[in-house]
């Protein structure tokens, strides 16, 4: 069925003078507009659309990827406000999500983003923003495993670090002590779990564990060497500051992926640095 939200695969059933009429399994139709269409489309041919309400209260349709769809969670600025609440940008054209007061937590401010989980008004079917994300984040039941990978969005700092949503289910932390590049609040990453405590408390970390974090590092320290004409002015002595400032890795990270490229013969440890063999 057609929902708001999501994006769809469906068929062209007919051509109007307003763009195209696609339709699902079910024969409910929308309309794609004909600034999203071109003058080679016809009846049958598939089309992956996003589904949304217009300002109109209608379904329609759009190319368009949004910047968030239902079941996400993202970083969106207020481009507008109104006694009923605040608009973000959504990434759609002429469309922006609606953030209601009743969702909102301390205020937002027009120019400033924030992070806010989009879903499916029960009563409307609209998609509506919220900052409010206890309903949807949280470790009730885990849903990720240690040392797989999972998107995440940081959402907050502290003094040990950053407070992630993991998988858009979940709350994670990202340890300050164990990043090596610059993190700040809004910043979509890769990461891997790393561990889950008893408590249900999930711990991520940017590098993969054991063997696959060498050999993930040593890849990246091969390309830098590349990179940098086949040599780096880094070695056992290099400052672990000076390490992270050129590879962000830890000294610890650095030292195993440098070992396993000497170990290999494709690089060679010298007087300025490291560089790579002929190998």
């Amino acid at each position: 069925m057609l929902k708001a939200g999501h994006t769809q695969t469906l068929t062209v059933t007919r051509v109007s003078e307003y763009g195209l009429y696609l339709a699902d399994e079910e024969g409910a139709e929308v309309l794609l507009p004909n600034r999203y269409t071109s003058l080679a489309d016809k009846a049958g041919d598939r089309k992956e659309v996003f589904v949304y309400h217009d300002s109109e209260d209608r379904l329609v349709a759009t190319t368009e990827t949004p910047l968030l769809r239902a079941g996400e969670a993202g970083f969106l600025k207020v481009v507008d406000k109104t006694p009923h609440g605040a608009f973000l940008d959504w990434g759609l054209y002429g469309k922006d999500l609606f953030l209601p007061n009743r969702n909102q937590q301390g205020g937002v401010f027009t120019g400033h983003s924030y992070v806010v989980y989009l879903y499916e008004d029960d009563i409307t079917g609209r998609c509506v923003a919220t900052q409010r994300l206890k309903s949807f984040i949280n470790n009730d039941t885990i849903t990720v495993k240690p040392r797989e990978e999972v998107p995440l969005l940081v959402a907050s700092e502290s003094p040990i670090g950053y407070r992630v949503i993991v998988r858009n289910r979940h709350w994670g932390m990202l340890y300050r002590n164990q990043l090596f590049r610059p993190v700040a609040v809004g910043d979509r990453l890769t990461g891997f779990v790393s561990r889950i405590t008893e408590d249900n408390r999930i711990d991520v970390s940017l590098q993969r564990q054991g063997y696959a974090q060498v050999k993930d590092s040593a890849d990246i320290l091969r390309r830098m060497l590349r990179d940098n004409g086949g040599s780096l002015p880094l070695g056992d002595r290099s400052a672990p500051e000076e390490i992270a400032a050129r590879t962000a890795m830890s000294k610890k990270a650095f030292k195993r992926a440098l070992g396993m490229l000497l170990k290999s013969g494709e690089a060679e440890a010298t007087d300025e640095g490291i560089k790579l063999t002929d190998r």
